[in-house]
């Protein structure tokens, strides 16, 4: 690292969880993120100016205004742009260490695999099943860790399935095909800071498996009700019977 980048990220080296060796690894690392939406949004930029080392990032949708209320990685005059392009903008300006690769078209199942499989970690920040599925099971196939989020209204969660361990639960474990079709922020609302709050913890998540330190939430189901500010827990178990990761 040069004397720019030591400087950049001296807060964090000071950590003795982290130092030079985590900071290097952050910068050898890779990461695939699916969305750039209100989750999307923090955790590129938290992962982004953390010093992740190549960032690739999938989003099909243009920006509208109704976005911006909490999709803080985009701007006013970035209305009618793809996400790809204002995010990379945004991003790049935050830290031209951090390689920065878009994709902006639904990944087909083969070049979802190969993404996954170039990625030490891949973070889910979608908004509906049908991707979160798909994403679950390449995660399974290639052995990659998935960090999961969702909020609606005033509720979160997130989650890790790191599928190098056995005993880790997926996505599958937790919810059943049958639910194809979910509650909407569209539908129904959700408060701003909230996809912050999720957003936040999965990169901190993210970052952890990269460096290979702290406790991950995998097995823990982290629940946040931002109304009345209470955070729980619910034990995640592998289900014997799953179809994907048994």
């Amino acid at each position: 690292m040069d004397d720019d980048q030591l400087l950049r990220y001296s807060r964090q080296m000071m950590l003795p969880e982290i130092d030079a060796e985590g900071q290097q690894r952050l910068a050898d690392s890779k990461v695939l993120l699916v969305g750039l939406g209100g989750l999307g949004s923090p955790v590129s930029m938290y992962l982004t100016s953390a010093g992740v080392g190549r960032l690739t990032l999938v989003d099909f949708d243009k920006v509208d205004l109704s976005n911006l209320q909490r999709q803080i990685v985009h701007a006013t005059d970035d209305i009618d742009r793809l996400k790809i392009e204002s995010a990379i903008k945004k991003l790049t300006a935050l830290n031209p260490h951090t390689e920065l690769r878009g994709i902006d078209h639904a990944l087909k199942e083969e070049e979802l695999y190969e993404q996954a499989q170039l990625a030490d970690v891949i973070v889910d920040a979608s908004d509906n099943f049908q991707t979160r599925f798909a994403l679950n099971e390449v995660s399974v196939n290639t052995k990659t860790p998935l960090v999961s989020g969702a909020a609606i209204r005033f509720e979160g969660q997130v989650t890790v399935f790191n599928p190098t361990q056995t005993d880790s639960p997926c996505y599958r474990c937790l919810y059943n095909e049958d639910v194809t079709a979910g509650e909407t922020c569209t539908a129904n609302g959700v408060i701003a800071p909230l996809l912050g709050i999720i957003g936040s913890i999965q990169a901190n998540e993210t970052l952890k498996l990269i460096m290979n330190i702290g406790e991950s939430l995998q097995g823990r189901l982290l629940l946040i009700d931002a109304l009345h500010m209470e955070i729980n827990e619910a034990i995640l178990k592998k289900d014997s019977k799953c179809p994907v990761c048994n």
